[in-house]
């Protein structure tokens, strides 16, 4: 049997599949395949590996008559049209779980840059600007003790609460029902106005739906505090891109950290010209444990699908 993989994943994942038998095919440039490219490597292909960057369409799962699952190297599957697969009979899995912690470091590490300025002063000191100490330089905001508003109360908005826990923060959170585990961490069930409302930060962990599109619009950050900082690490289509420019320029939003992008790959232009603004490459799952582990498991779940067994990570 065949599996065609739209990039190279780590080893781990490799070594399974071969263990396994199977006759596999990886696109062998390091870049988003086209759609005529990912057609031409799964027309005889039992099953698929893809990326978040991945458009799997109608398209593309007709032009694979054999094809019995779509393992998505990614927690999300918005890029797959799971309801299509679902009516042909093929599984769709992903890898939950195992990018929690490592998206939540990120989502601190963009918190605590954005809010003092640590890119921004970094590029100040290469550019050779600083003199000495002064009472005003790049002042920032206390990230000790703020108030951080965490939308979305999944498995990475708790590991955000757990951290902010250890830095004094007033926790407020907002998702469609109450978390015992976020109200075990001391965090306070609030609305979505509310929250916005009430939070120096406000950081956003929600998954990509027709109902989270632009989740964060001209209302919300009109709410929002002058001076708030805004962190995506969830899906660029959340925020409204156009709104927060406004936002960031006029200073109603003092900082952003962003991790995801509205027409991913592509970034708005404008966001480089912004010294108020960390952007980071999608790198939420970046570290060499987390990305060896979806490997691991992606591949097996593909192996016990193909082999006529249950995969742990099923989608549809």
């Amino acid at each position: 049997m065949k599996i065609f993989l739209t990039r190279k994943i780590p080893d781990d994942g490799i070594k399974i599949l071969k263990n396994a038998g199977l006759d596999i095919e990886i696109f062998p440039y390091d870049r988003i395949p086209k759609k005529e490219e990912i057609i031409a490597g799964i027309k005889d292909a039992d099953a698929l590996i893809s990326l978040l960057a991945d458009r799997i369409d109608k398209e593309i799962i007709d032009s694979a008559p054999k094809l019995k699952v779509i393992g998505n190297y990614a927690v999300g599957y918005n890029n797959i049209d799971v309801e299509y697969a679902k009516k042909k009979g093929i599984i769709v899995t992903n890898t939950p779980g195992v990018l929690t912690d490592a998206t939540a470091d990120l989502t601190f590490a963009l918190i605590l840059a954005a809010a003092r300025r640590v890119v921004e002063g970094d590029k100040f000191m290469r550019q050779r600007k600083f003199k000495g100490w002064a009472p005003t330089l790049m002042l920032g905001k206390d990230v000790w003790g703020a108030t951080i508003g965490i939308i979305g109360a999944g498995r990475i908005g708790q590991a955000v609460a757990k951290r902010a826990k250890g830095f004094n923060m007033r926790i407020l959170y907002y998702s469609r029902k109450r978390k015992e585990e976020m109200d075990g961490l001391g965090a306070k069930f609030v609305s979505l106005e509310e929250l916005l409302r009430e939070s120096d930060i406000i950081t956003l962990h929600v998954p990509f739906t027709p109902d989270t599109r632009h989740l964060i619009d001209y209302e919300e950050f009109e709410i929002m505090k002058d001076g708030a900082i805004l962190i995506n690490t969830a899906r660029g289509e959340v925020v409204n891109e156009e709104v927060m420019l406004k936002a960031l320029k006029s200073g109603k939003l003092f900082a952003a950290g962003l991790d995801v992008f509205y027409n991913e790959p592509k970034v708005n232009p404008e966001l480089f010209k912004l010294d108020n603004v960390v952007l980071t490459p999608h790198i939420g799952s970046a570290t060499e444990r987390t990305r060896r582990k979806m490997a691991e498991m992606v591949c097996s779940d593909v192996v016990r699908v193909l082999r006529g067994e249950e995969p742990m990570n099923r989608v549809v």
